[in-house]
């Protein structure tokens, strides 16, 4: 099972197609599946939920070019999980340190929401990502749809673990599932989710994997 789809990856109908219309829009952009961030060695997994259209569709980085990438990566940096700084571009010179960024759905949907059978379909290259990751300790999952395609990556019911901020679930596998909510601009500019309460859970990742 390949860890990564093609860039011409033809399993989700609805997704190529807005693949092609953006190609033909923005020839310019990545419009592709965008691939992981960082190293396979790393501890520490970041799960999203998908690509952003203006932003790692645009860019091919996880959370590079729009507004969730902000507090992602100034929190990591803040706590030891990159070095560098984040300049909304691949060529930033930011890299990551013991943990790896990846999206549940690897495409672009439209309107930024995969459908069910597009988490489906996407599950086994997570399935395979967390294959590939040996000394991989925490998976910090960013919202419910990552929560559960995390879950069912790994043949675990979600029923035995509910999404809750700021909850670090001990998995029977023997890794850490910590939750947050996304890191999308409507969080942050509601207040569902605050600085604050997403340093906390970064901060308590830091504390479990010892010091950078």
């Amino acid at each position: 099972m390949p860890a990564s789809p093609s860039l011409d990856c033809p399993l989700c109908p609805r997704l190529v197609e807005y693949r092609v219309a953006n190609r033909a829009e923005h020839p310019e952009w990545f419009n592709a599946p965008v691939p992981s961030f960082g190293q396979t060695d790393a501890q520490f997994l970041v799960v999203g939920m998908a690509p952003g259209v203006r932003g790692a569709n645009r860019t091919g980085r996880p959370f590079t070019g729009d507004h969730a990438g902000i507090l992602l990566y100034q929190t990591l940096l803040r706590y030891g999980f990159a070095t560098g700084q984040y300049a909304a571009d691949p060529a930033d010179g930011l890299v990551l340190q013991d943990t790896r960024i990846v999206n549940a759905v690897r495409c672009v949907p439209p309107a930024n929401l995969p459908v069910p059978a597009e988490v489906k379909t996407c599950n086994q290259f997570l399935t395979a990502e967390l294959a590939a990751m040996p000394r991989l300790k925490i998976v910090l999952v960013l919202g419910l749809l990552a929560h559960a395609a995390v879950l069912r990556s790994m043949g675990i019911r979600q029923a035995l673990h509910k999404f809750r901020h700021g909850e670090f679930h001990a998995l029977a596998n023997g890794l850490v599932l910590a939750n947050s909510y996304h890191v999308s601009r409507y969080n942050t500019n509601t207040g569902r989710l605050t600085e604050p309460m997403f340093q906390s859970v970064i901060a308590e990742t830091r504390q479990r994997l010892g010091a950078a």
